[in-house]
């Protein structure tokens, strides 16, 4: 097996990093570019929403909560290696879409445009690209599968919402042909039409039973059927699994008799792809979204983005093993597509995490079981569902307030989704305003976002270590393409011209 090396770097360190780097550069030659046809993996771990204030406060609450001494990290913080800026097109606040879009062509676009340039023409993407030269590929998330991230590796949309159309192009309707050789997540919605309980396709089209019935991927769409994959041993790729019928449950709410982890998910995905790669040219490559971070920091709710962080590190965790044991050289790569919430972190002491600690549920979980209430209309009853089952045993509040209470009764009655929301952010808060944590805002925001790396190869760790091709010090986002391509010469504008006629349409 390959020695083992991986960069571990402070922020102090990642300048003088890059200048001895420079210099290196200068008097030795560069890595040699036949190192291309060497077989390899590439593993990219997409955190969606966090920053570095989500991994500081989960790993201050890790801390607390295990009773760990004051320096114990993160597994991810042992790899950090620079920065990204991640501004859209139209905007220096991103959005999904353009930051994956961004990502996966090395192009920006506006926001809400799936791989394609602002005037609205499809781009090639990575995925695409690495599938035309003979990778394996996989794309594991805990929201829909046709969600904004997943879709820039394998679909073109002027919309993200054209979730339809993307559903189709991710199942082989698509210039290429099928791109993604395995799909782990939500999203059944989108495979069936809205004549069925819980479809919401606008045609007849029954994705899921056409697959089936054509032989041209398997299917596993329950818990049951996830374990019949026994981790990875038992599968035949193509695979699609879908798991919900729209975004896994948060971790803190998660009934896992229900629903696989995230890393139960990339645990299949690492097996099944190394299997089927064990006697190819060409290796894999993997995309893992730990999708909902983004969902927490909308709504401002610190005991869930806690949990989601920690949920991702157990991932970063079990691809490290991966690495460390495989005979493939290998690069994982691991990064946010933009912050989400604004958050910062303000508790000098440990018990200002007690009411994070204290939670047992999401405020999204709280929110909907408010809405659910059958008794709204009886203030009375509302009043003591709230006290007792909301704030008691939800949250594990006990110094709630008559001004607290009346707060959440007065956003109980609402009719769309963007009152939930407020209501959500409302009992987040209670959370929050406790625990020394604070909210810049409900939505996305411009800061940067780390960058995370590590490999079993000193040729690929060299090569992202490298400021300039490479992936140290701080980036745009569009970088990402420009390494990809200094490692396997994937050529994007040749995929450009290939999907021209795919539809971008809803």
């Amino acid at each position: 097996m390959q020695n083992f090396i991986f960069p571990k770097i402070s922020n102090l360190s990642i300048l003088a990093l890059a200048v001895y780097l420079y210099l290196f550069d200068a008097v030795v030659a560069a890595p040699v570019n036949n190192q291309e046809e060497v077989k390899k993996n590439i593993i990219f771990l997409i955190s969606d929403g966090m920053g570095a204030a989500s991994f500081q406060l989960a790993r201050t609450f890790r801390q607390v909560r295990d009773d760990l001494p004051y320096n114990d990290l993160l597994e991810l913080d042992n790899h950090l290696i620079g920065t990204f800026r991640s501004r859209s097109n139209n905007s220096y606040v991103t959005d999904s879409a353009a930051a994956g879009t961004a990502l996966a062509t090395g192009k920006k676009t506006y926001n809400k445009g799936i791989n394609v340039n602002p005037e609205g023409v499809p781009i090639g993407s990575i995925g695409e690209a690495l599938k035309l030269q003979g990778y394996t590929t996989g794309i594991v998330v805990t929201t829909r599968v046709t969600d904004a991230t997943p879709a820039v590796w394998a679909a073109h949309a002027k919309d993200r919402a054209y979730e339809d159309t993307i559903a189709e192009q991710l199942l082989g309707e698509h210039p290429l042909g099928r791109v993604p050789d395995l799909i782990l997540g939500g999203g059944r919605t989108y495979f069936y039409p809205d004549t069925e309980e819980g479809g919401s396709r606008s045609d007849d089209r029954n994705l899921i039973e056409e697959v089936q019935a054509n032989g041209t991927w398997t299917y596993a769409g329950n818990r049951e059927e996830f374990d019949q994959l026994q981790l990875g041993e038992n599968v035949t790729l193509p695979l699609l699994g879908l798991f919900a019928d729209k975004d896994f449950p948060y971790k803190i709410d998660r009934n896992e008799s229900i629903y696989p982890s995230l890393l139960e998910e990339t645990q299949v995905a690492l097996k099944a792809l190394s299997k089927a790669t064990e006697d190819t040219e060409k290796g894999f490559f993997l995309m893992v979204e730990s999708s909902r971070p983004d969902h927490a920091g909308h709504a401002n709710d610190a005991q869930t983005i806690s949990r989601e962080v920690l949920e991702y590190d157990d991932v970063v965790q079990e691809v490290l093993k991966f690495v460390q044991e495989s005979e493939v050289e290998t690069i994982v790569i691991s990064t946010a597509d933009h912050e989400t919430g604004g958050l910062s972190v303000f508790g000098t002491k440990p018990s200002h995490y007690q009411a994070i600690l204290n939670a047992t549920h999401s405020s999204e979980f709280l929110a909907s079981a408010i809405n659910d209430f059958k008794n709204k209309n009886d203030d009375e009853e509302l009043t003591t569902f709230i006290t007792n089952t909301v704030l008691e045993e939800g949250l594990g509040l006990q110094d709630y307030t008559e001004d607290e209470v009346n707060r959440i009764k007065s956003l109980s009655n609402f009719d769309d989704e963007d009152e939930i929301l407020k209501l959500s952010a409302a009992i987040a808060n209670l959370t929050s305003s406790r625990s020394s944590v604070s909210w810049g805002t409900t939505g996305h925001s411009a800061v940067d976002v780390d960058i995370y790396s590590f490999s079993n190869s000193p040729y690929l760790t060299q090569k992202i270590l490298n400021t300039r091709d490479g992936l140290a010090g701080t980036h745009e986002n569009t970088d990402f393409s420009v390494f990809i391509k200094s490692i396997t010469g994937i050529d994007l504008d040749e995929v450009t011209d290939l999907i021209q006629d795919i539809n971008i349409e809803k």
